[in-house]
């Protein structure tokens, strides 16, 4: 059975009312990617705020000055979903991780459980403080980034990782609150 046919429950902008700047984005995100993600287009509706987004997701999930890996960002971003059981960036950050480790079923066991994944303990404990930040956020405590750095996270990695788990966070929210569907694309690819 198919998801449903939908981008949000909200309207979004035509891409003729989209800014130049945005409309030049959406035609790389096309080229590249081979879609525009859904996410995009539902933040039409505000288009100085999908702006705002994009220049974030960017340079956190894609920036060069960050001792996380790609790979590890997208790690996160999978746990935290399924802490909050996310469909739209489960399937979407699912289908990044596939593409980032070359193994599919690497991105399945993140979703569904990311302990029964063969992790390094780098990886091991940065997802057991992307559960818990999620999950319990009340419960951590300097003995959390203690863990973090005896595998040998830096300070800075401690806040970008803190980072990435509250910009899922939010991510995850507003995924809920407007009802985003991802791009169907997503399921099929790099299996």
């Amino acid at each position: 059975m198919p998801q449903p046919d939908k981008i949000s429950a909200l309207p979004i902008a035509a891409e003729d009312a989209l800014g130049e700047d945005l409309k030049k984005y959406f035609a790389k995100a096309q080229e590249k990617l081979g879609l525009v993600p859904n996410v995009l287009k539902a933040y039409t509706l505000r288009q100085e705020r999908l702006r705002n987004f994009m220049t974030m997701y960017n340079e956190l999930m894609l920036g060069k000055d960050s001792g996380l890996s790609k790979l590890e960002r997208e790690m996160i971003a999978v746990v935290v979903s399924s802490a909050n059981r996310c469909y739209y960036c489960l399937v979407a950050h699912g289908q990044a991780v596939r593409q980032y480790s070359e193994d599919p079923q690497l991105g399945e066991m993140l979703v569904m459980n990311y302990r029964v994944a063969k992790l390094s303990a780098r990886q091991r404990a940065m997802l057991d403080y992307a559960w818990r930040l999620t999950a319990t956020p009340f419960e951590v405590s300097e003995a959390d980034r203690k863990a973090l750095r005896d595998v040998g996270f830096s300070n800075e990695d401690i806040f970008d990782i803190t980072e990435t788990i509250g910009f899922f966070n939010m991510s995850n929210r507003m995924a809920y609150g407007l009802e985003m569907i991802p791009n169907a694309e997503y399921h099929a690819m790099n299996r």
